[in-house]
């Protein structure tokens, strides 16, 4: 992770737009050129953080999902700012709509079933490649323009090097079942079974 001083952080977010902030400052920007910067700070004094900062974590996490086939962001630098405690992650962000906002804007009945079974597939498949996803819920999963599903905010993903345990599977969808809009999107029953072996369809 390389130092980014005071200065050239001033200049690279020069004309930024602020997407995400909260009590603490900003979170997320949309920097001039149309790339993002995400800023993670230590929420805690003892914490994995210290040792595996948030935003190395984000980068690996990118990396890991290509390597397996799965569209995630394109890292571009990793970066401590000590001026502003932060650490920070430039990438290219993943080009698409995500399910939320697909399902916010409406969807015909046909066309909203296809992506449901099709997202169960998906789920399928990263739970096949070892991916736990701790934020899955549809926010986080973008639909690209070449009819695939990808994958935002990783960096609390975990990578395995085997597919998941039944167990792992039914903890990974306990957040999205949670969710009273977002639960039917997934059938549970077919992930835990792992019944739909292939790859996501393009739609």
């Amino acid at each position: 992770m390389n130092r980014l001083e005071q200065d050239d952080y001033l200049a690279l977010r020069a004309g930024a737009t602020i997407l995400e902030e909260d009590g603490f400052g900003e979170k997320v920007l949309r920097l001039a050129d149309g790339t993002m910067l995400k800023l993670f700070r230590r929420k805690r004094l003892l914490s994995s953080a210290a040792w595996s900062p948030y935003a190395q974590r984000f980068a690996d996490n990118a990396a890991a999902l290509h390597q397996r086939h799965i569209p995630a962001p394109v890292i571009i630098a990793v970066w401590r700012v000590p001026s502003i405690d932060r650490d920070a992650v430039h990438y290219h962000p993943l080009v698409g709509k995500t399910l939320r906002e697909m399902r916010r804007e409406g969807l015909e009945a046909h066309r909203e079933q296809a992506l449901k079974a099709a997202f169960t597939r998906f789920v399928i498949h990263l739970h096949d490649c070892g991916v736990y996803f701790r934020s899955l819920h549809l926010g986080n999963v973008v639909y690209t323009p070449d009819h695939q599903f990808g994958l935002i905010d990783i960096s609390d993903a975990r990578m395995g090097r085997r597919a998941l345990s039944k167990q792992l599977r039914a903890r990974n969808l306990r957040r999205l079942e949670g969710i009273p809009e977002e639960s039917e999107w997934v059938d549970s029953s077919a992930v835990l079974s792992g019944a739909l072996q292939e790859k996501p369809r393009t739609l």
